[in-house]
């Protein structure tokens, strides 16, 4: 694959370009180290990586296509990353999330890509990052990652994300299942969508008591309809302020530095775990009791002299 004619169609915003850029670095072929390598910086920097994440039916998908309204009519540019279920199969993801995003199908400045979790209890796939990088370098200021809402299991989208809205809806629970899942205390906007409903201001009521500062309660709980578009201008200038102020104190650069630090781990433990499973091909392992044979292995691969340009 020709890489700098890939990177002139990528940094020139083409959708083809961005697509198979990603691809090349989800489906790890040759070529994709070059490509990362090659990524504007400067966009980079200036891009914003917003994560949503949440339960199941609170309405984060309605909520992603109305924040890109938004930010489509201040001719913002940008990517849609929806993480959606892996078939367990066939490790390919529903895609549901880009179908319930149509309305913004033909624009040529909204980038959206559907990526499989592929088994990840997170509910992020190890390429989600670079993904980011690639629509950041391809012109988008801001760049939405959307999990699948899994519960408690969904703190992945805290270390990738410079900021994470944490989206509640009344009448699921959901309020319950947030404070054991941990994530109230990291996130950094709670949105209680759907707030026409009742019991939303019950649960707003329960969102605030995580804020001892009143002021923080005024400011990082957000009330949204996202079916009828209410309170999401409100919502995308909060946001917008919380960038802010997390890049003049410092909070955003040492999200990415320790964000940096997790995603490298987590492609080393890919590349280390393919190369594990090659080896327990080996008959030997078949009768050999697991936490033995798992010694066996490390041993093995720490002794191996291994060509890296193969994996």
């Amino acid at each position: 694959m020709n890489i700098p004619h890939l990177l002139q169609q990528l940094h020139g915003g083409e959708a083809r370009g961005v697509a198979r850029a990603i691809s090349l670095v989800e489906d790890q072929l040759p070529g994709a180290e070059q490509l990362l390598a090659g990524l504007d910086r400067q966009r980079i920097e200036k891009v914003l990586i917003l994560g949503l994440t949440g339960p199941p039916g609170a309405g984060k998908s309605t909520l992603t296509g109305e924040l890109v309204g938004v930010l489509r009519r201040q001719d913002i540019r940008v990517g849609i990353i929806a993480i959606d279920p892996s078939s367990p199969i066939s490790g390919g993801a529903l895609l549901g999330d880009r179908i319930r995003m149509m309305q913004h199908a033909l624009d040529p400045d909204v980038v959206i890509r559907s990526m499989a979790t592929r088994g990840r209890l997170g509910g992020l796939c190890g390429s989600a990052g670079a993904a980011a990088r690639i629509m950041a370098a391809s012109g988008c200021r801001v760049v939405i990652l959307e999990t699948v809402g899994i519960g408690q299991s969904e703190m992945d989208i805290v270390r990738l994300a410079d900021l994470t809205a944490l989206v509640l809806a009344p009448g699921f629970g959901d309020d319950i299942q947030a404070m054991k899942a941990g994530i109230l205390e990291v996130a950094d906007l709670l949105v209680v969508n759907k707030a026409d409903q009742a019991g939303a201001r019950r649960l707003q009521l329960d969102m605030g008591t995580v804020f001892s500062d009143p002021g923080d309660r005024e400011d990082r709980i957000c009330a949204t309809v996202a079916s009828e578009g209410a309170g999401i201008e409100t919502l995308m200038e909060r946001i917008f302020f919380f960038e802010q102020l997390y890049r003049q104190d410092g909070r955003l650069q040492e999200r990415r530095r320790r964000s940096f630090t997790l995603e490298t781990l987590d492609w080393a433990t890919e590349m280390v775990k393919a190369r594990l499973q090659e080896k327990m091909k080996t008959p030997r392992f078949e009768c050999v009791e697991p936490r033995q044979a798992a010694l066996e292995l490390v041993r093995g691969l720490v002794n191996e002299k291994v060509n890296y340009k193969k994996i």
